[in-house]
């Protein structure tokens, strides 16, 4: 195609992922047709997407990275493309008009393998025995054709053929297993709405165990060589579920499956009702129990509410950061307080260069945007006091449940509860001498604006010590 392609795509959906996703269409369900050979890596798929289009679409432009597309269809005609980079140009036989649905099908194969971004290599990844899936933030395309972004969430069923002696387990509930001589057909469906970078594939040789008593059915995927260190380092983890839903609101999904791989990771990651950890993590010293803290609490902050642009990144760390020392105090005595001030004293000898809200691409995994998101529900917390802070929070999922969210929407959120606990309307007094709502209001947003929106480390009260 000609030079001209540039102009035939929209505007970027995210300016931290400029080469992904399309505001002109959403997916509302995906539909995987997978073939896996483990020996050689390769992977064959057929691809349908639910497409309704935002607004008149003359070119449905898909992301795919590293496959080579076969054939394409829309709305069960052969249809045009052209496939450009990260990009699948796809030129419907007739323009789809504002509100309009049909079914795109992409037909497809190749070698898959993690795609180089500015956060290193993300996406499909070939292990010892076997291969996972590490998407965030725009790895989804390394294996299945998609819309890619945090905010277009859909539901999915994927079914997924490979070497029988291979466990496979996918984002969703197995609901159909098949075995074809030396091949196993497993099919895996998921209800809910997911972002594209929480969707994963897992294929490996593993044993499965559950931990109990749990309030919701935990399975846990390890090769059987470190079963021992890796199940005493999960023990707590019906325990850390329970605490959470408490604290949070009620756990958001059926289950929960943590995945081991064979091959050391360099950090565990999260998916959809899904955790993975190298076997590095969990040696059976608990030395690493907040990082499983950190990623069961990315169940709620991250998965189930989602990140309507990737600015709005502190909304998934930040509060899997918190929960962490939540867990510290709760299982270990360390109080919230403390990790608050160390942490904070640990921050204030970096450079003051990070805006919480916005941090750039560059630094939207930095550290810093962990640990100052903690620190800011932190200070929130000692600004409002407990009741209306964890008010806030179990509000804040029920209220967005599998749905996207932004910063703003939290701001607003906590302004709503900030007035309630003062009387309820503006200048109305409550909570304290001479404290009306829209004093205790201001204050409450004057602090998030510091926090958020600042580069200078606003000070904790010292009360931070304390709690």
């Amino acid at each position: 195609m000609s030079g001209s392609l540039a102009h035939q795509v929209h505007a970027p959906t995210d300016t931290y992922t400029p080469d992904r996703g399309d505001p002109a269409y959403v997916v509302t369900h995906y539909d995987l047709d997978l073939d896996y050979k483990v020996s050689t890596n390769r992977l064959a798929g057929r691809a349908v997407l639910d497409v309704t289009a935002v607004e008149d679409v003359r070119r449905v432009v898909v992301d795919l990275v590293g496959l080579r597309v076969l054939k394409v269809a829309v709305g069960g005609r052969p249809a045009k493309w052209v496939h450009r980079g990260p990009r699948v140009l796809v030129t419907p036989p007739a323009p789809l008009p504002r509100g309009s649905r049909t079914q795109v099908m992409i037909t497809y194969a190749g070698t898959p393998g993690p795609t180089r971004t500015l956060w290193g290599d993300v996406g499909w990844e070939e292990l010892t025995e076997g291969a996972l899936v590490a998407a965030q933030p725009n790895g989804a395309p390394t294996w299945f054709p998609c819309n890619d972004h945090p905010r277009h969430k859909a539901t999915y069923r994927i079914a997924f053929e490979s070497d029988s002696p291979y466990d496979v387990v996918a984002t969703g509930t197995l609901v159909e297993t098949r075995v074809r001589g030396s091949r196993t057909r497993r099919v895996f469906e998921q209800h809910v709405p997911m972002a594209t970078y929480l969707a994963t594939v897992h294929v490996g040789r593993y044993v499965r165990r559950a931990l109990a008593p749990a309030d919701i059915p935990i399975t846990v995927l390890l090769p059987a060589l470190h079963e021992r260190p890796v199940m005493h380092d999960l023990a707590r983890l019906p325990e850390m579920t329970r605490l959470f839903g408490a604290l949070f609101g009620p756990y958001p999904f059926a289950d929960y499956t943590v995945v081991v791989t064979a091959d050391d990771l360099e950090i565990p990651l999260e998916a959809h009702a899904l955790a993975t950890f190298g076997p590095n993590w969990l040696d059976g010293r608990r030395r690493h129990e907040r990082l499983v803290a950190h990623e069961l609490a990315h169940q709620w902050f991250g998965n189930s509410l989602t990140p309507q642009a990737w600015a709005d990144i502190w909304l998934n760390e930040g509060f899997a950061c918190y929960a962490e020392w939540l867990w510290g105090e709760h299982a270990d005595g360390v109080p919230v307080g403390t990790s608050a001030g160390n942490h904070w004293s640990l921050l204030a000898r970096l450079p003051q260069d990070l805006v919480l809200g916005d941090p750039g691409p560059d630094l939207m995994f930095d550290d810093r945007v962990y640990k100052r998101g903690a620190l800011t529900l932190h200070a929130l917390r000692l600004e409002v006091g407990d009741d209306v802070f964890f008010d806030v929070l179990r509000d804040w999922t029920e209220t967005h449940r599998h749905a996207s969210v932004s910063t703003d929407e939290f701001v607003d959120l906590v302004d709503v509860h900030v007035r309630r606990a003062h009387g309820g309307s503006r200048g109305s007094s409550g909570g304290g001498p001479g404290v009306g709502a829209d004093t205790a209001a201001a204050r409450a947003a004057d602090l998030l604006e510091q926090w958020l929106w600042g580069t200078d480390l606003p000070r904790l009260e010292p009360a931070a010590q304390q709690r």
